[in-house]
């Protein structure tokens, strides 16, 4: 693997897309309220730089920012944990990791760093963990070495259960709360047969999951004193919940993948049903209906905001700092399909526009904001780039 010295500036209408329309709808459920689809379309006045880190990544999933300038860790989905350094250097795969289901849409997902990582050394990861029968969304903690190519005394904090036998729809985000909980998403596996056990407060499919950092239950979550109740699920009613971030004012917000149609932003709350799969605005990638073929019922939670035709959302991250000024507090979202980076502008809760850029680069798995507000990309495919997108001129 090398790190390429190539820089390509970006006109605006190549960078933002711009002239992208929505396409057809595969359903024909009205939103509830106006500004719940289909956002005003934008195209910022910008130029994008695009200077390419490294290449030759076996699609890499997630990443997180080392302090003081130490560059960052990368994930690779069949399993390996990298350092990436700021000059671009890549290093061998670092040791520790534990054992992954490299298969389906399992592996080694997320990655971030406890916020005393800069004296603790803590990781967290999440991961497709092999366990009998079958495979469980997993989330661990561990100690990076000075070195940076050891990883030990890894603990898991959170294993999903049951076990599935189906190595799809993980989710698989980590992330630190404002009140210094953690939030981990799971999916809800696909099956016909087990995505009903997103509705199952007795399983943690299709649940943001609530933790502390030694996998202990804060005592405030919403079921921990329900019989029959996992004590560590927050809220419930998810598919697959790949992209997850705390704004400005602490608030967590989470997308998931909706089927044909129906990719979903929310904010979820405390002991909240978000529906799936009895509700959705999307359809079966077959064509028939899902769940109640209703897109709401009573007593089960709307969106925020709604994709049909979808995303297909990656990681996402609220922007902030002196480049990109104008976007601070927008939701920047990675695109698998049909690619790219989507930003929402938000205002007192609701999504008041929306822009399309970086269309050409394909598959973009997470999105990383770094302190001056330019950000990194990561690119899904066995070649997967990382790639720093600043200011041009």
């Amino acid at each position: 693997m090398r790190a390429l010295p190539l820089i390509l500036s970006l006109l605006p209408a190549a960078a933002t897309a711009q002239g992208f329309e929505y396409g057809p709808r595969n359903t024909d459920f009205p939103p509830v309220f106006p500004e719940q689809t289909r956002a005003p379309l934008t195209t910022s006045d910008v130029v994008l730089d695009m200077k390419v880190l490294a290449d030759g990544l076996n699609h890499p999933w997630g990443i997180a920012t080392l302090p003081d300038d130490a560059g960052w860790l990368v994930t690779e989905r069949a399993g390996q944990l990298r350092h990436l350094s700021p000059d671009g250097t890549l290093s061998e795969a670092i040791s520790g990791v534990p054992e992954v289901l490299p298969q389906g849409q399992g592996g080694l997902l997320d990655v971030t760093l406890a916020p005393d990582f800069a004296e603790s050394g803590t990781v967290l990861i999440t991961y497709a963990k092999p366990v009998p029968g079958g495979s469980a969304t997993a989330a661990a903690r561990g100690v990076l070495s000075d070195d940076m190519t050891t990883l030990s005394d890894v603990t898991d904090i959170f294993v999903q259960d049951p076990p599935s036998p189906t190595a799809k729809h993980y989710g698989s985000r980590i992330l630190q709360l404002a009140d210094g909980t953690w939030a981990i998403t799971s999916g809800e596996h696909s099956s016909d047969e087990e995505r009903p056990y997103a509705q199952d407060l007795d399983k943690t499919y299709g649940k943001v999951i609530r933790v502390n950092l030694d996998g202990s239950v804060p005592q405030d979550n919403p079921f921990v004193d329900q019989d029959g109740a996992v004590d560590t699920i927050w809220s419930y009613g998810h598919r697959n919940i790949q992209g997850a971030a705390v704004d400005a004012d602490g608030t967590l917000w989470t997308i998931e993948h909706g089927p044909k149609g129906g990719d979903e932003l929310n904010a979820p709350e405390a002991g909240l049903n978000y529906g799936w799969p009895v509700i959705s605005y999307g359809k079966r990638y077959s064509g028939g209906e899902i769940g109640s073929g209703d897109a709401v019922q009573d007593g089960m939670e709307q969106p925020t905001y709604f994709w049909d035709p979808v995303i297909a959302p990656g990681g996402m991250a609220f922007h902030s700092g002196a480049a990109f000024s104008d976007w601070n507090g927008d939701a920047l979202i990675a695109s698998l399909n049909p690619g790219g980076v989507v930003r929402l502008s938000l205002e007192d809760g609701v999504v008041v526009e929306e822009e399309r850029m970086l269309m050409d680069l394909g598959r973009v798995r997470d999105v990383e904001i770094l302190p001056d507000g330019s950000f990194i990309v990561l690119t899904d495919r066995d070649d997967g780039q990382v790639i720093h997108v600043t200011p041009g001129t």
